[in-house]
C-alpha cells in the first residue's frame, strides 16, 4: 500500500510509526539522530497525515494497520527492518514483531495494555482533544501555539514539557489531528484491543515517567506480557520525542 512518508539516512533501515491523529512529523525531534546511522523511514499511517485512508471495506483497526505498514514496506522493497512507534505506533511495531517481519521493535508508551478505566479514559482524553482543535480556526490554534500557557493546556497531557515543542511543530500537530480521516474508526476499534501475540523478534518496550495518557502503570502489565524488563524514559510524556530526543535516539539505536 502507497503512504506519505520521510526517507532520510543510511544504513540499516528503520520504519517509524506515530501514533493515532498523528503524523510523521511527530519524529523531527529525533529524525536527523537516527538517520545519522539508519536509513529512516517515517510514514503516515492509512487516514491519517498525508495517507489515503484504508481501502473501502477493510476496518480500521490496529491489525489492518500494520497490514498496511507490512504492505508499504513490501512495495518499497524493504525486508525485516528494524521498526519504532509510538502510542497506536507502539503496539503496531510489537504487532510486526509478533508476525516476525521486523528485525527488532521499539514500542514506546504502546497501545493495548490499558484496564477498562483505563481505556475509557484514555478515549475521552483523545476525543476531547480532537474536539477542541477541530473547534479552533487557524487564527485561534496559531495563538494557542505562540503563547506558552495556552501550549501547556494544549498540549500538556500529551507532552511533559510543552514548551520544548515548537509552535509550529504544535500547529501541524493540531491539523494533523483534526483531519484525520481514520482517527474515528481506529479509536472505536480499541475496545478489542488486546496485545498481540508473543512477538517472534527482539522487543524494546519503553514508557514515559510522565505519560499522562497511557498511565505509566500500564507499563507493569507491559512487562508481564513481554517477561522483560520495562525501560523508563525519565522526564518524558506519552509523545517522548520532543521531551528528549537524545534519550529518545538512544533507546531505539539501542535496540
Amino acid at each position: 500500500m502507497e503512504l506519505a512518508f520521510e526517507r532520510r539516512g543510511t544504513g540499516a533501515p528503520l520504519i517509524l510509526i506515530h501514533g493515532i491523529g498523528h503524523h510523521w512529523q511527530a519524529w523531527l525531534p529525533v529524525l536527523d539522530r537516527l538517520a545519522a546511522s539508519r536509513t529512516v523511514i517515517a510514514i503516515d499511517l492509512p487516514g491519517f497525515g498525508a495517507s489515503r485512508g484504508l481501502p473501502d471495506g477493510v476496518p480500521y483497526t490496529a491489525e489492518s494497520l500494520a497490514d498496511a505498514v507490512e504492505s508499504f514496506c513490501a512495495l518499497l522493497g524493504v525486508r525485516e527492518p528494524h521498526v519504532a512507534g509510538n502510542s497506536l505506533g507502539g503496539y503496531i511495531a510489537l504487532e510486526l514483531a509478533s508476525r516476525g517481519v521486523v528485525r527488532t521493535a521499539v514500542a514506546l508508551s504502546p497501545a493495548g495494555f490499558w484496564s477498562r478505566p483505563e481505556l475509557i479514559y484514555g478515549r475521552t482524553v483523545l476525543r476531547a482533544l480532537r474536539a477542541s482543535v477541530r473547534s479552533m480556526s487557524q487564527e485561534q490554534a496559531a495563538m494557542t501555539a505562540e503563547s506558552p500557557l495556552l501550549r501547556a493546556v494544549s498540549a500538556g497531557l500529551l507532552v511533559a514539557h510543552p514548551s520544548r515543542l515548537e509552535p509550529a511543530a504544535l500547529t501541524a500537530a493540531s491539523r494533523a489531528l483534526g483531519g484525520s480521516s481514520g482517527f474515528d474508526e481506529t479509536l472505536a476499534s480499541f475496545e478489542g484491543l488486546m496485545p498481540p501475540a508473543p512477538p517472534k523478534s527482539p522487543i524494546t518496550i519503553a514508557w514515559g515517567e510522565h505519560d499522562r495518557l497511557l498511565l505509566r502503570r500500564q507499563a507493569v502489565r507491559a512487562a508481564r506480557w513481554s517477561g522483560q524488563r520495562v525501560k523508563l524514559l525519565t522526564g518524558c510524556g506519552h509523545v517522548p520525542m520532543s521531551d528528549d530526543p537524545a534519550l529518545v535516539a538512544r533507546v531505539i539505536l539501542e535496540a
